[in-house]
């Protein structure tokens, strides 16, 4: 059985999607933990009520980057992960971590990559992009992590509808619904991988 660590920023539906997908046997896997560079989010919360370790690093209290994704990869070490799943987690990996990782890293991101994607496209600023642009279908995106943003190898993509006077919260929700789904099916191709 793979162990899978989740990196998360925020508050997680992905990580609960995740959560529930091992859960009910659709991955075969097990959270091993869950790491955040956020004190105070809703993930660790989530990890909490499922008995998941969280481990919480924030840059601010390394003097670089460098070290704080040392720091994270040494938490990975620490628990034996063979899986890692990025889900909300705003920061880039170091090459270090990459490297490590390949093709065992995936991320989901909120829109259909190459568009409305990379640096500061997150959460509802991707949304907002996507109407303020016209388009009349978006969707959410998969791919593995390389060592810049968003810009790795996909290996899902689900479009979805853009609906005339929609709100960049509600077409946050209809997106969200396909980032649940691709997210634990990326993770349950890599846990079943050789």
């Amino acid at each position: 059985m793979k162990n899978i660590a989740v990196l998360v920023s925020g508050g997680g539906t992905n990580l609960q999607a995740l959560i529930d997908s091992v859960e009910s046997g659709f991955i075969d896997g097990r959270i091993c933990v869950v790491i955040s560079n956020n004190a105070g989010v809703y993930s660790l919360e989530r990890a909490k009520k499922h008995n998941i370790p969280s481990v919480v690093i924030e840059q601010k209290n390394f003097a670089n980057s460098q070290e704080f994704n040392d720091k994270i990869l040494e938490i990975l070490l620490q628990y034996k992960t063979d899986v890692i799943a990025l889900c909300g987690y705003l920061k880039i990996l170091s090459e270090k971590i990459v490297k490590r990782f390949e093709k065992k890293i995936v991320n989901v991101h909120p829109s259909l990559i190459p568009k409305f994607c990379g640096m500061g496209f997150f959460g509802l600023k991707v949304h907002q992009a996507v109407l303020d642009a016209g388009e009349n279908e978006t969707g959410a995106t998969v791919h593995y992590v390389d060592e810049n943003a968003d810009t790795g190898e996909i290996i899902f993509q689900e479009k979805c509808k853009v609906d005339k006077g929609m709100t960049a919260e509600e077409l946050q929700q209809r997106v969200l619904k396909i980032e649940h789904k691709l997210m634990p099916a990326a993770v349950k191709m890599l846990c079943e991988k050789e």
